[in-house]
């Protein structure tokens, strides 16, 4: 069964993630944050289906997560350990959600969507979606130079220095290897008019941006989910007034 995910548009997507980050960044106390981030996780799983979800994509968010869990622990005075908590988590329940719903943006039917739906001009879209495509097929650029680097008897040894400077070097290939790219690139757009004035010009677009049940659906679901951990503290506070513990 394929996920509801996979049959959203990116406009839902990104409306999804901004109200996400919206209704976390009000959360003010650690039941109702948990509340939110076990229902999102159950949630996500829905959403996602059996087409299943790499997990190392969720690497920022555990990152970013302990990060501000570290520091607003270490530089609150007093330190408080719950409210380094929340503060925390509240970051992993907008991060979680947004990291999920960017891995389904494809960045030709974003800008199909923001060139017929939100009728945005066309040069910065395509110049979007030329640098979003450029940045989806780093991973693959990265195996490639990889490669060539092994075949020509340049892979790394076994020590970490070794590794360290093998890290390195692809970096720095990587980073030319993406400028040649962009320079390629651009020199194939002005080609094909794309610097081009649009006054008088009506530009084409390759897909219809249908808005369908599926984003209407996931936004109306992901604002529940926003609105949640809000009315687990406000039934908290009803159920033991002066029980919650607010951040200040």
């Amino acid at each position: 069964m394929i996920g509801l995910l996979s049959r959203c548009g990116p406009l839902s997507l990104l409306a999804s993630s901004f109200v996400l980050t919206v209704g976390g960044l009000f959360i003010g106390d650690l039941t109702p944050v948990l509340i939110g981030l076990v229902a999102e996780v159950v949630l996500l799983a829905i959403l996602v289906g059996r087409t299943g979800f790499p997990l190392i994509r969720l690497l920022p968010a555990v990152v970013a997560t302990a990060g501000v869990t570290w520091s607003n622990w270490l530089l609150a005075d007093p330190r408080s350990l719950t409210v380094a908590a929340v503060a925390g988590l509240r970051v992993a329940f907008f991060v979680v959600g947004g990291l999920v719903f960017v891995s389904y943006l494809d960045p030709f039917t974003l800008g199909d969507h923001l060139g017929q739906r939100l009728r945005l001009p066309a040069r910065p879209v395509l110049a979007t979606v030329a640098a979003l495509q450029r940045l989806d097929t780093l991973t693959d650029d990265w195996v490639t130079l990889d490669r060539a680097r092994h075949a020509r008897g340049l892979g790394p040894g076994r020590g970490p220095i070794s590794r360290l400077r093998h890290v390195c070097a692809m970096t720095f290939s990587l980073l030319v290897e993406a400028i040649r790219q962009a320079g390629r690139m651009t020199v194939a757009m002005e080609a094909r008019g794309y610097s081009a004035g649009t006054r008088g010009v009506t530009r084409t677009w390759l897909e219809p941006a249908p808005w369908t049940r599926a984003d209407t659906l996931l936004v109306v679901l992901i604002s529940l989910l926003a609105v949640l951990p809000h009315l687990a503290g406000l039934t908290a506070d009803l159920a033991l007034p002066g029980a919650s513990l607010p951040l200040g």
